[in-house]
């Protein structure tokens, strides 16, 4: 398992139109920090799915998470499950699957 730590600043352009008067950090960023986790360990992608991802909790601009990384490998094919945490407390959690690009 590999962990890495991330904190989304509040001046991040994304949090003034994701909840005016309480910014919450999006999904989509939190899940963007998880796949540049991936790569930062793996190396780059092909093309990365996530077929399954659950938020539970949301993260507040600059609290800091641990996106939490197990290689799932399955017949050589690349899989993660990762979880993202705040001190201890579970946030996300999913399943990441990388593809291949075929081309005739």
């Amino acid at each position: 398992m590999t962990s890495h730590v991330f904190v989304v600043d509040a001046a991040h352009p994304c949090l003034p139109g994701h909840f005016p008067g309480r910014p919450l950090v999006p999904g989509v960023v939190i899940l963007d920090r998880v796949i540049d986790a991936i790569e930062a360990a793996y190396g780059p992608q092909d093309a990365l799915r996530l077929p399954q991802v659950k938020f539970v909790q949301p993260l507040l601009p600059g609290e800091a998470a641990a996106i939490v990384l197990e290689d799932m490998r399955r017949d050589g094919a690349p899989r993660w499950r990762f979880r993202v945490e705040r001190a201890g407390v579970l946030l996300a959690s999913g399943d990441v699957v990388a593809d291949g690009l075929a081309q005739a």
